[in-house]
C-alpha cells in the first residue's frame, strides 16, 4: 500500500514537472520473475522516480546510504522498502555493510522481485556513459547461483536522454527500454571464470545502455542537436519522403541522433573548422526562430486571416473562461512556486513536497478561521483543481503570446518566413554534404569502437 501511494505521488509530481516523458520498450518488462534493471544516472533522484513511474512492477531501489538520512528524501526511501548502497568511502573497513546489500538484493530476486540499479555508481549531470562498476553483474551472477538455475534473472538495460533537465514545465525525457542483456553462457561459465564472467556481463551492459541514450560534450550541445534533428526531419517531409511508423519514430529519432554524434566526432578530428561552422549555424537558426516565437514545426504553414483568427478567438475565449480559477491558483499557489522556482529538479520535487502540503494547512486554517465552514470547503475542493488550472493556463498564455509575436512579424516583414525556410534548408544541405564525408562502417558502429 505504501509503495502505490508513494508511485502514484511520484507520477503526479513528473506529471507536473515534465512537459512530455516518452517511454519506448514498455513491452520489454518482463511480467513476472527476478528482473535487474540497469539506466543510466543524469539526474539524481529523479531517475529513479522515472523508472518508479515507468515500470508496472513493484521495484526495489538500490539508493547511496546518505540518501536515506535526508529529511525529504528518506522516509519515502524506507517506506518503499529500498536498499541503502554503501560507497567505499562510506563503508570504509567494514565490507559487511555492502554484503548485506547483496544479500537483500539476491532475496527479492530469488522471490520474483524487480531490482533497480544505476552501475555508474553515482549521478552527473552531462549526457555521457561513466564506466560501469560491476555491481548489477555480480548481482545477476549471484541471484542465478542462489536460484540453482540459468536464465531465470532478465538483465534490462534503460537510457535516458533529457531535454532541458531542470526547468520546470520545459524538461522533457526519453525513456528507452532495450532487450535484455544476455547473461546464459556466462552464468554457466562463472563457477570456472568468475571475474571474467563479472567482465563480459558488464561490458554488454555497457553496450546496451549506450545503445539507448546519446552522448554528448555536454547538455547545450544536446539541445543544439534537437534544434538540428527537428530541422532534419521537416525537410524529410517537405521532399515527400516517408515518415517513420508511429511505432518507429521515437526508436528512429535515438538512432539517428546517435549517428549524427558519431559523425560529429569522426568529422572533428579531421575537419574541424566545418564542424565549428555548422554549430555556429545551428545556434543562428536557433536564435531565429526564438527571436521570431515560433518552432520549426511552424516553418512552411500558411497563416491566412481566418486561420489567424480562429486561433486568435479560440485562445482569447478559454483565457477569458479560464481566468478566474487560475488567478485563484495563482494567488493560493505563489508562495511554494517562488520558493522552489530556482531549484534543481530533484529539490524542486522534495522541496515540494514538503511546502505545498504546509501551505494548504496554513490557507485552510485561515480559511476557517476567518471565513467559516462553508468557504473552507470551497477552499478544499478548488484546492487543487485551481492549482492545475493555473498550469495550464499560464502555459496557454505562454504559447498565445508566442504565436501572436509570429504573427505580427511575418505580417510585417514578408520576407522572413522565406528567409527562415531558406536558413533550414541550407542547415540540412550542409549537414548531408558533411554526412557524405563520412565511412558508413562509422556511421553504424557500435559504442566501443566508436570511442576508438
Amino acid at each position: 500500500m505504501a509503495y502505490r501511494v508513494i508511485r502514484g505521488l511520484v507520477r503526479l509530481l513528473l506529471w507536473l514537472f515534465y512537459r512530455r516523458i516518452d517511454v519506448v520498450g514498455r513491452e520489454r518488462i518482463p511480467e513476472r520473475g527476478g528482473v535487474i534493471i540497469a539506466a543510466n544516472h543524469h539526474n539524481s533522484v529523479v531517475d529513479a522516480m522515472l523508472i518508479i513511474a515507468t515500470v508496472p512492477r513493484t521495484v526495489t531501489v538500490l539508493a547511496n546510504a546518505p540518501l536515506f538520512r535526508h529529511p525529504l528524501i528518506g522516509p519515502p526511501l524506507r517506506m518503499m522498502g529500498a536498499v541503502p548502497v554503501h560507497r567505499r568511502a562510506e563503508a570504509g573497513d567494514d565490507p559487511s555493510k555492502n554484503e548485506e546489500m547483496f544479500a537483500a538484493a539476491i532475496a527479492a530476486l530469488h522471490g520474483g522481485g524487480v531490482i533497480l540499479i544505476f552501475p555508474e555508481g553515482r549521478t552527473q549531470p552531462q549526457p555521457i556513459l561513466l564506466p560501469l562498476r560491476t555491481g548489477a553483474a555480480r548481482l545477476a551472477l549471484g541471484a542465478e547461483r542462489a536460484m540453482g538455475s540459468i536464465g531465470r534473472v532478465t538483465v534490462l538495460p534503460v537510457g535516458m536522454v533529457f531535454h532541458d533537465p531542470g526547468t520546470f514545465r520545459s524538461a522533457s525525457v526519453q525513456i528507452t527500454i532495450g532487450s535484455p542483456v544476455e547473461t546464459a553462457d556466462l552464468v554457466a561459465a562463472h563457477p570456472e571464470r568468475p571475474e571474467e564472467a563479472v567482465r563480459a556481463i558488464t561490458a554488454r551492459l555497457t553496450e546496451s545502455i549506450g545503445a539507448r541514450i546519446v552522448e554528448a560534450q555536454d547538455q547545450y550541445s544536446l539541445e543544439l542537436l534537437a534544434v538540428l534533428e527537428r530541422a532534419w526531419w521537416e525537410e524529410a517531409v517537405r521532399r515527400g519522403e516517408p515518415e517513420p511508423a508511429p511505432g518507429q519514430a521515437r526508436e528512429q529519432a535515438l538512432a539517428w541522433k546517435q549517428r549524427v554524434m558519431r559523425a560529429g566526432r569522426y568529422l572533428a578530428a579531421r575537419e574541424p573548422h566545418r564542424v565549428a561552422a555548422l554549430r555556429r549555424k545551428i545556434e543562428v537558426y536557433r536564435s531565429h526562430l526564438d527571436e521570431v516565437g515560433i518552432t520549426s514545426e511552424q516553418l512552411g504553414r500558411p497563416y491566412t486571416a481566418r486561420l489567424v483568427v480562429s486561433y486568435v478567438a479560440t485562445n482569447v475565449l478559454w483565457l477569458a473562461l479560464g481566468l478566474p480559477l487560475a488567478c485563484w491558483g495563482i494567488v493560493s499557489h505563489a508562495v511554494p512556486y517562488w520558493l522552489t522556482a530556482e531549484e534543481e529538479a530533484t529539490d524542486k520535487m522534495a522541496v515540494g513536497l514538503v511546502i505545498y502540503p504546509l501551505l494548504w494547512v496554513i490557507e485552510v486554517w485561515l480559511v476557517r478561521s476567518l471565513a467559516g465552514r462553508g468557504a473552507l470547503l470551497l477552499f478544499v475542493v478548488l484546492i487543487v483543481p485551481s492549482g492545475l488550472s493555473a498550469l495550464m493556463w499560464r502555459e496557454r498564455l505562454g504559447r498565445f503570446v508566442r504565436q501572436a509575436r509570429a504573427f505580427v512579424w511575418f505580417v510585417t516583414d514578408r520576407g522572413l518566413h522565406r528567409g527562415l525556410l531558406d536558413e533550414r534548408r541550407a542547415l540540412v544541405a550542409e549537414l548531408r554534404d558533411l554526412a557524405d564525408r563520412v565511412p558508413a562502417e562509422v556511421l553504424e558502429s557500435d559504442r566501443a569502437s566508436d570511442a576508438r
